[in-house]
Protein backbone atom coordinates (compact mmCIF):
# COMPACT_ATOMS: atom_id res chain seq x y z
CA UNK A 1 0.00 0.00 0.00
CA UNK A 2 1.00 3.61 -0.54
CA UNK A 3 0.40 5.39 2.76
CA UNK A 4 0.61 9.12 3.50
CA UNK A 5 0.76 9.99 7.20
CA UNK A 6 -0.28 13.53 8.12
CA UNK A 7 0.89 14.99 11.42
CA UNK A 8 1.08 18.63 12.42
CA UNK A 9 4.41 17.98 14.17
CA UNK A 10 7.22 15.51 13.55
CA UNK A 11 10.73 15.10 14.99
CA UNK A 12 12.80 17.11 15.78
CA UNK A 13 9.64 18.37 17.53
CA UNK A 14 9.28 15.92 20.42
CA UNK A 15 6.17 14.52 22.08
CA UNK A 16 4.13 11.37 22.38
CA UNK A 17 2.09 11.97 19.22
CA UNK A 18 5.20 12.82 17.18
CA UNK A 19 7.01 9.67 18.32
CA UNK A 20 3.89 7.62 17.54
CA UNK A 21 3.74 8.88 13.94
CA UNK A 22 7.45 8.33 13.43
CA UNK A 23 7.31 4.83 14.89
CA UNK A 24 4.21 3.99 12.85
CA UNK A 25 5.86 5.14 9.64
CA UNK A 26 8.99 3.10 10.35
CA UNK A 27 6.97 -0.01 11.22
CA UNK A 28 4.79 0.25 8.11
CA UNK A 29 7.83 0.76 5.87
CA UNK A 30 9.49 -2.27 7.45
CA UNK A 31 6.41 -4.28 6.46
CA UNK A 32 6.90 -3.35 2.82
CA UNK A 33 4.55 -0.37 2.44
CA UNK A 34 5.51 2.85 0.67
CA UNK A 35 5.26 5.44 3.43
CA UNK A 36 5.57 9.22 3.36
CA UNK A 37 4.81 11.92 5.93
CA UNK A 38 3.31 15.37 5.48
CA UNK A 39 3.94 17.71 8.39
CA UNK A 40 4.23 21.42 9.14
CA UNK A 41 7.46 23.26 8.44
CA UNK A 42 9.81 23.51 11.42
CA UNK A 43 12.56 26.18 11.55
CA UNK A 44 15.94 24.74 10.67
CA UNK A 45 14.53 21.54 9.16
CA UNK A 46 14.74 20.72 5.43
CA UNK A 47 11.60 20.80 3.29
CA UNK A 48 12.16 17.18 2.27
CA UNK A 49 14.29 14.48 3.84
CA UNK A 50 14.51 10.74 4.30
CA UNK A 51 13.94 9.42 7.81
CA UNK A 52 15.08 5.87 7.25
CA UNK A 53 12.78 4.51 4.53
CA UNK A 54 10.15 7.22 5.11
CA UNK A 55 10.18 10.43 3.06
CA UNK A 56 9.21 13.47 5.15
CA UNK A 57 7.67 16.52 3.47
CA UNK A 58 7.43 19.74 5.50
CA UNK A 59 4.64 22.03 4.39
CA UNK A 60 3.83 25.67 5.00
CA UNK A 61 0.45 26.93 6.14
CA UNK A 62 -1.00 30.42 6.19
CA UNK A 63 -1.75 30.45 9.91
CA UNK A 64 1.67 29.01 10.65
CA UNK A 65 3.21 32.27 9.43
CA UNK A 66 1.21 34.31 11.95
CA UNK A 67 3.44 33.84 14.97
CA UNK A 68 1.25 36.04 17.17
CA UNK A 69 -1.47 33.40 17.11
CA UNK A 70 0.68 30.79 18.85
CA UNK A 71 1.75 30.86 22.48
CA UNK A 72 4.52 28.29 21.92
CA UNK A 73 7.06 29.48 19.29
CA UNK A 74 8.16 25.87 18.73
CA UNK A 75 4.63 24.59 18.05
CA UNK A 76 2.56 26.50 15.50
CA UNK A 77 -0.45 24.21 15.54
CA UNK A 78 -2.56 23.33 12.53
CA UNK A 79 -6.00 24.98 12.77
CA UNK A 80 -9.19 22.90 13.12
CA UNK A 81 -10.41 24.23 9.76
CA UNK A 82 -8.93 24.23 6.24
CA UNK A 83 -5.83 26.40 6.02
CA UNK A 84 -5.71 27.75 2.41
CA UNK A 85 -1.96 27.45 1.89
CA UNK A 86 -1.81 24.07 3.61
CA UNK A 87 -4.67 22.76 1.45
CA UNK A 88 -2.73 23.67 -1.70
CA UNK A 89 0.47 22.12 -0.31
CA UNK A 90 -1.39 18.91 0.51
CA UNK A 91 -2.92 18.87 -2.96
CA UNK A 92 0.56 18.95 -4.50
CA UNK A 93 1.81 16.33 -2.07
CA UNK A 94 -1.07 13.95 -2.83
CA UNK A 95 -0.42 14.33 -6.57
CA UNK A 96 3.24 13.50 -5.96
CA UNK A 97 2.80 10.57 -3.57
CA UNK A 98 -0.48 9.10 -4.98
CA UNK A 99 -1.50 7.47 -1.67
CA UNK A 100 -4.06 4.70 -1.31
CA UNK A 101 -4.47 5.69 2.34
CA UNK A 102 -4.17 9.10 3.97
CA UNK A 103 -3.82 8.58 7.71
CA UNK A 104 -4.16 11.89 9.53
CA UNK A 105 -3.50 12.58 13.18
CA UNK A 106 -5.67 15.22 14.82
CA UNK A 107 -6.46 18.70 13.43
CA UNK A 108 -4.30 18.57 10.30
CA UNK A 109 -7.06 16.35 8.88
CA UNK A 110 -9.22 19.49 8.43
CA UNK A 111 -6.96 20.78 5.64
CA UNK A 112 -7.29 17.47 3.78
CA UNK A 113 -11.09 17.30 3.94
CA UNK A 114 -11.61 19.53 0.85
CA UNK A 115 -9.30 17.21 -1.13
CA UNK A 116 -10.69 13.90 0.04
CA UNK A 117 -13.10 13.09 -2.79
CA UNK A 118 -10.87 14.19 -5.66
CA UNK A 119 -7.77 12.52 -4.18
CA UNK A 120 -9.26 9.05 -4.53
CA UNK A 121 -7.57 8.05 -1.26
CA UNK A 122 -9.27 6.58 1.76
CA UNK A 123 -9.07 8.73 4.88
CA UNK A 124 -8.28 7.35 8.32
CA UNK A 125 -8.09 9.77 11.26
CA UNK A 126 -6.50 8.89 14.59
CA UNK A 127 -7.77 10.91 17.55
CA UNK A 128 -4.98 11.30 20.10
CA UNK A 129 -7.07 13.66 22.22
CA UNK A 130 -10.56 15.17 22.42
CA UNK A 131 -10.08 17.75 19.67
CA UNK A 132 -13.03 16.42 17.65
CA UNK A 133 -15.38 18.07 20.17
CA UNK A 134 -13.14 20.26 22.35
CA UNK A 135 -11.46 23.44 21.08
CA UNK A 136 -8.81 23.05 23.83
CA UNK A 137 -8.45 19.30 23.11
CA UNK A 138 -8.26 18.32 26.79
CA UNK A 139 -12.00 17.97 27.64
CA UNK A 140 -11.56 19.96 30.86
CA UNK A 141 -14.17 22.66 31.42
CA UNK A 142 -12.48 25.94 32.37
CA UNK A 143 -9.38 23.89 33.08
CA UNK A 144 -10.69 22.70 36.43
CA UNK A 145 -13.03 19.71 35.99
CA UNK A 146 -14.03 17.07 33.48
CA UNK A 147 -16.42 18.39 30.85
CA UNK A 148 -19.84 16.76 30.58
CA UNK A 149 -20.09 17.40 26.84
CA UNK A 150 -20.09 20.16 24.21
CA UNK A 151 -22.65 22.97 24.14
CA UNK A 152 -22.31 26.21 22.12
CA UNK A 153 -22.33 28.81 24.89
CA UNK A 154 -20.35 26.66 27.31
CA UNK A 155 -17.64 25.82 24.75
CA UNK A 156 -17.24 29.41 23.62
CA UNK A 157 -16.94 30.63 27.20
CA UNK A 158 -14.41 27.93 28.08
CA UNK A 159 -12.32 28.50 24.94
CA UNK A 160 -12.36 32.27 25.46
CA UNK A 161 -10.64 31.84 28.81
CA UNK A 162 -7.94 29.84 27.05
CA UNK A 163 -7.48 31.60 23.69
CA UNK A 164 -9.11 35.00 24.05
CA UNK A 165 -12.41 35.96 22.40
CA UNK A 166 -11.37 36.22 18.72
CA UNK A 167 -9.23 33.06 18.57
CA UNK A 168 -11.80 31.18 20.65
CA UNK A 169 -14.63 32.00 18.26
CA UNK A 170 -12.61 31.02 15.17
CA UNK A 171 -11.26 27.83 16.76
CA UNK A 172 -14.57 26.67 18.23
CA UNK A 173 -16.72 27.41 15.19
CA UNK A 174 -14.12 26.03 12.79
CA UNK A 175 -13.80 22.88 14.86
CA UNK A 176 -17.57 22.32 14.90
CA UNK A 177 -17.75 22.68 11.12
CA UNK A 178 -14.79 20.36 10.48
CA UNK A 179 -16.08 17.80 12.97
CA UNK A 180 -19.51 17.80 11.30
CA UNK A 181 -17.90 17.19 7.89
CA UNK A 182 -15.40 14.64 9.18
CA UNK A 183 -18.07 12.41 10.71
CA UNK A 184 -19.57 12.12 7.23
CA UNK A 185 -16.50 11.67 5.01
CA UNK A 186 -13.79 10.01 7.14
CA UNK A 187 -13.65 6.34 6.22
CA UNK A 188 -12.55 5.21 9.68
CA UNK A 189 -11.71 6.93 12.94
CA UNK A 190 -9.21 5.39 15.33
CA UNK A 191 -9.67 6.42 18.96
CA UNK A 192 -6.61 5.73 21.09
CA UNK A 193 -8.74 4.80 24.12
CA UNK A 194 -12.31 4.04 25.08
CA UNK A 195 -12.42 7.41 26.85
CA UNK A 196 -11.65 9.22 23.58
CA UNK A 197 -14.35 7.23 21.75
CA UNK A 198 -16.87 8.02 24.48
CA UNK A 199 -16.17 11.71 25.04
CA UNK A 200 -15.95 12.56 21.32
CA UNK A 201 -19.34 10.95 20.70
CA UNK A 202 -18.03 8.21 18.42
CA UNK A 203 -19.34 5.47 20.70
CA UNK A 204 -22.93 6.66 20.29
CA UNK A 205 -22.73 7.97 16.72
CA UNK A 206 -22.79 6.45 13.26
CA UNK A 207 -19.26 7.31 12.16
CA UNK A 208 -17.18 4.13 11.76
CA UNK A 209 -14.45 3.83 14.38
CA UNK A 210 -12.21 1.43 16.25
CA UNK A 211 -10.35 1.71 19.54
CA UNK A 212 -6.66 1.03 18.94
CA UNK A 213 -4.06 2.31 21.42
CA UNK A 214 -0.76 3.93 20.66
CA UNK A 215 2.20 1.59 20.88
CA UNK A 216 5.86 1.31 21.72
CA UNK A 217 8.45 -0.11 19.30
CA UNK A 218 9.18 -3.81 19.56
CA UNK A 219 12.78 -3.02 20.58
CA UNK A 220 11.87 -0.30 23.10
CA UNK A 221 13.50 -2.32 25.87
CA UNK A 222 16.87 -2.40 24.10
CA UNK A 223 18.82 0.49 25.57
CA UNK A 224 21.52 2.39 23.74
CA UNK A 225 24.57 4.15 25.19
CA UNK A 226 23.97 6.14 28.35
CA UNK A 227 23.57 9.89 27.88
CA UNK A 228 25.80 12.11 30.07
CA UNK A 229 22.70 13.66 31.67
CA UNK A 230 22.06 10.35 33.44
CA UNK A 231 24.96 11.16 35.77
CA UNK A 232 22.68 13.71 37.43
CA UNK A 233 20.21 11.05 38.58
CA UNK A 234 20.23 9.90 42.20
CA UNK A 235 21.03 6.28 42.91
CA UNK A 236 18.69 3.47 41.83
CA UNK A 237 15.31 3.31 43.50
CA UNK A 238 13.77 6.76 42.99
CA UNK A 239 10.13 7.52 42.12
CA UNK A 240 9.84 8.83 38.55
CA UNK A 241 7.43 11.26 36.88
CA UNK A 242 7.83 11.98 33.14
CA UNK A 243 5.73 14.64 31.42
CA UNK A 244 4.89 18.32 31.27
CA UNK A 245 5.13 19.76 34.77
CA UNK A 246 1.70 21.37 34.82
CA UNK A 247 -1.44 21.29 36.94
CA UNK A 248 -3.34 19.25 34.34
CA UNK A 249 -0.74 16.52 34.81
CA UNK A 250 -1.35 16.64 38.55
CA UNK A 251 2.06 18.01 39.48
CA UNK A 252 0.65 19.94 42.47
CA UNK A 253 -1.20 16.86 43.69
CA UNK A 254 1.96 14.79 43.34
CA UNK A 255 4.08 17.18 45.39
CA UNK A 256 1.41 17.31 48.10
CA UNK A 257 1.17 13.51 48.20
CA UNK A 258 4.94 13.05 48.18
CA UNK A 259 5.34 15.35 51.18
CA UNK A 260 3.23 12.94 53.21
CA UNK A 261 5.29 9.80 52.48
CA UNK A 262 7.36 8.10 55.15
CA UNK A 263 10.97 7.07 54.41
CA UNK A 264 10.47 8.13 50.81
CA UNK A 265 13.24 7.86 48.22
CA UNK A 266 13.92 10.84 46.01
CA UNK A 267 11.28 11.96 43.51
CA UNK A 268 12.60 12.67 40.01
CA UNK A 269 10.63 14.89 37.62
CA UNK A 270 11.60 14.98 33.92
CA UNK A 271 9.70 17.24 31.55
CA UNK A 272 8.94 20.69 30.26
CA UNK A 273 8.41 23.65 32.58
CA UNK A 274 5.29 25.56 31.64
CA UNK A 275 3.48 28.67 32.86
CA UNK A 276 1.81 26.86 35.76
CA UNK A 277 4.83 24.79 36.78
CA UNK A 278 5.59 25.27 40.51
CA UNK A 279 8.46 27.66 41.10
CA UNK A 280 9.75 25.86 44.20
CA UNK A 281 10.22 22.16 44.97
CA UNK A 282 10.98 20.26 48.18
CA UNK A 283 14.69 19.46 48.72
CA UNK A 284 14.23 15.73 48.07
CA UNK A 285 12.73 16.38 44.61
CA UNK A 286 15.09 16.46 41.62
CA UNK A 287 13.83 18.41 38.60
CA UNK A 288 15.22 18.03 35.08
CA UNK A 289 14.18 19.73 31.88
CA UNK A 290 13.23 17.71 28.81
CA UNK A 291 15.73 14.91 28.20
CA UNK A 292 16.43 12.83 25.08
CA UNK A 293 14.01 9.94 24.83
CA UNK A 294 16.83 7.39 25.08
CA UNK A 295 17.91 8.92 28.40
CA UNK A 296 14.34 8.72 29.73
CA UNK A 297 14.24 5.00 28.96
CA UNK A 298 17.46 4.57 30.94
CA UNK A 299 15.88 6.55 33.78
CA UNK A 300 12.95 4.14 33.85
CA UNK A 301 15.36 1.23 34.33
CA UNK A 302 16.93 2.96 37.34
CA UNK A 303 13.60 3.94 38.93
CA UNK A 304 11.61 2.12 41.59
CA UNK A 305 8.19 2.82 40.07
CA UNK A 306 6.46 5.52 38.08
CA UNK A 307 3.66 7.93 38.92
CA UNK A 308 1.26 9.71 36.54
CA UNK A 309 -1.29 11.65 38.63
CA UNK A 310 -3.08 13.54 35.83
CA UNK A 311 -6.26 15.30 36.83
CA UNK A 312 -7.34 15.56 33.18
CA UNK A 313 -8.44 12.60 31.02
CA UNK A 314 -5.15 11.52 29.45
CA UNK A 315 -6.09 9.94 26.13
CA UNK A 316 -3.46 7.18 25.94
CA UNK A 317 -0.32 7.84 27.95
CA UNK A 318 2.72 6.51 26.11
CA UNK A 319 4.76 7.08 29.26
CA UNK A 320 2.81 4.25 30.95
CA UNK A 321 3.66 1.86 28.11
CA UNK A 322 7.33 2.80 28.32
CA UNK A 323 7.31 2.16 32.05
CA UNK A 324 5.68 -1.23 31.49
CA UNK A 325 8.24 -2.09 28.79
CA UNK A 326 10.94 -1.29 31.36
CA UNK A 327 9.33 -3.70 33.83
CA UNK A 328 8.03 -0.94 36.10
CA UNK A 329 4.70 -0.52 37.86
CA UNK A 330 2.85 2.79 37.68
CA UNK A 331 0.58 4.62 40.08
CA UNK A 332 -1.89 6.51 37.88
CA UNK A 333 -5.25 8.21 38.12
CA UNK A 334 -8.48 6.43 37.21
CA UNK A 335 -9.45 8.84 34.44
CA UNK A 336 -9.38 9.00 30.64
CA UNK A 337 -7.42 6.22 28.97
CA UNK A 338 -5.49 5.18 32.10
CA UNK A 339 -7.80 2.24 32.92
CA UNK A 340 -7.19 0.91 29.39
CA UNK A 341 -3.49 0.63 30.21
CA UNK A 342 -3.25 -0.05 33.94
CA UNK A 343 -4.95 -3.11 35.41
CA UNK A 344 -5.50 -2.07 39.01
CA UNK A 345 -3.73 -4.41 41.41
CA UNK A 346 -2.12 -6.34 38.53
CA UNK A 347 0.16 -3.98 36.58
CA UNK A 348 -0.16 -0.89 38.77
CA UNK A 349 -2.47 1.03 41.05
CA UNK A 350 -5.25 3.46 40.11
CA UNK A 351 -6.41 6.31 42.35
CA UNK A 352 -9.08 9.02 41.98
CA UNK A 353 -7.82 12.14 40.16
CA UNK A 354 -6.95 15.09 42.37
CA UNK A 355 -6.90 12.99 45.56
CA UNK A 356 -3.50 13.59 47.17
CA UNK A 357 -4.33 11.33 50.14
CA UNK A 358 -5.19 8.37 47.91
CA UNK A 359 -2.11 8.99 45.77
CA UNK A 360 0.14 9.07 48.83
CA UNK A 361 -1.44 5.87 50.15
CA UNK A 362 -0.84 4.04 46.86
CA UNK A 363 2.79 5.16 46.67
CA UNK A 364 3.38 4.26 50.31
CA UNK A 365 1.90 0.82 49.65
CA UNK A 366 4.46 0.13 46.93
CA UNK A 367 7.27 1.46 49.11
CA UNK A 368 6.29 -0.80 52.02
CA UNK A 369 5.20 -3.93 50.14
CA UNK A 370 8.08 -4.92 47.87
CA UNK A 371 6.52 -8.32 47.17
CA UNK A 372 3.46 -6.58 45.69
CA UNK A 373 5.71 -4.26 43.71
CA UNK A 374 7.62 -7.23 42.27
CA UNK A 375 4.35 -8.90 41.21
CA UNK A 376 3.15 -5.73 39.50
CA UNK A 377 6.47 -5.37 37.70
CA UNK A 378 6.40 -8.93 36.39
CA UNK A 379 2.82 -8.63 35.16
CA UNK A 380 3.52 -5.27 33.51
CA UNK A 381 6.40 -6.74 31.53
CA UNK A 382 4.30 -9.74 30.52
CA UNK A 383 1.32 -7.68 29.32
CA UNK A 384 3.14 -4.93 27.44
CA UNK A 385 3.40 -7.27 24.45
CA UNK A 386 -0.08 -6.31 23.28
CA UNK A 387 1.04 -2.66 23.27
CA UNK A 388 4.11 -3.23 21.10
CA UNK A 389 4.31 -2.42 17.39
CA UNK A 390 4.04 -6.05 16.33
CA UNK A 391 0.54 -6.28 17.76
CA UNK A 392 -0.83 -2.76 17.27
CA UNK A 393 0.47 -2.02 13.76
CA UNK A 394 -1.13 -5.25 12.58
CA UNK A 395 -4.49 -3.89 13.73
CA UNK A 396 -3.88 -0.58 11.93
CA UNK A 397 -2.95 -2.42 8.73
CA UNK A 398 -6.26 -4.28 8.98
CA UNK A 399 -8.09 -0.94 9.18
CA UNK A 400 -6.38 0.10 5.95
CA UNK A 401 -7.42 -3.12 4.24
CA UNK A 402 -10.99 -2.77 5.47
CA UNK A 403 -11.46 0.76 4.13
CA UNK A 404 -9.86 -0.14 0.80
CA UNK A 405 -12.38 -2.88 0.16
CA UNK A 406 -15.19 -1.89 -2.24
CA UNK A 407 -18.21 -0.43 -0.47
CA UNK A 408 -20.39 -3.44 -1.30
CA UNK A 409 -17.83 -5.79 0.20
CA UNK A 410 -17.49 -3.68 3.35
CA UNK A 411 -21.24 -3.64 3.92
CA UNK A 412 -21.44 -7.40 3.52
CA UNK A 413 -18.91 -8.07 6.28
CA UNK A 414 -20.23 -7.76 9.86
CA UNK A 415 -18.55 -4.98 11.81
CA UNK A 416 -16.31 -6.15 14.68
CA UNK A 417 -17.48 -5.51 18.25
CA UNK A 418 -16.78 -1.87 19.02
CA UNK A 419 -16.07 -2.31 22.71
CA UNK A 420 -13.36 -4.96 22.44
CA UNK A 421 -10.75 -4.07 25.08
CA UNK A 422 -7.71 -2.65 23.39
CA UNK A 423 -5.03 -2.57 26.04
CA UNK A 424 -5.67 -5.45 28.40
Amino acid sequence: MRILLLSQFYPPVLGGEERHVRNLGAALAQRGHHVSVGTLMHPGSPETELDGAVRVHRLRGTLQRLSGLHTDPERHHAPPFPDPELVLALKRLVAQERPDIVHAHNWIYASFLPLKVLSGARLVVTLHDYGLVCAKKNFMHLGTHLCYGPAPAKCLSCATGHYGAVKAAATTLGNWASSFAARRVVDRFIAVSHAVAHHTGLALGRAPYEVIPNFVPDDVGVLGPEDPCLRELPGDGFILFVGDMMRLKGIDVLLHAYAGLKRAPQLVLIGRRLADTPTEFPPNVRVFNTWPHSAIMHAWRHSLFGVLPSVGPEACATVIMEAMASGKAVVATDVGGMPDLVDHGETGLLVPPGDAHALAHAMQTLLDDRALLARLEATSLARVGRLRAGAVVTRIEQVYRDVLRPAASRSAVPAPPREEPSCR
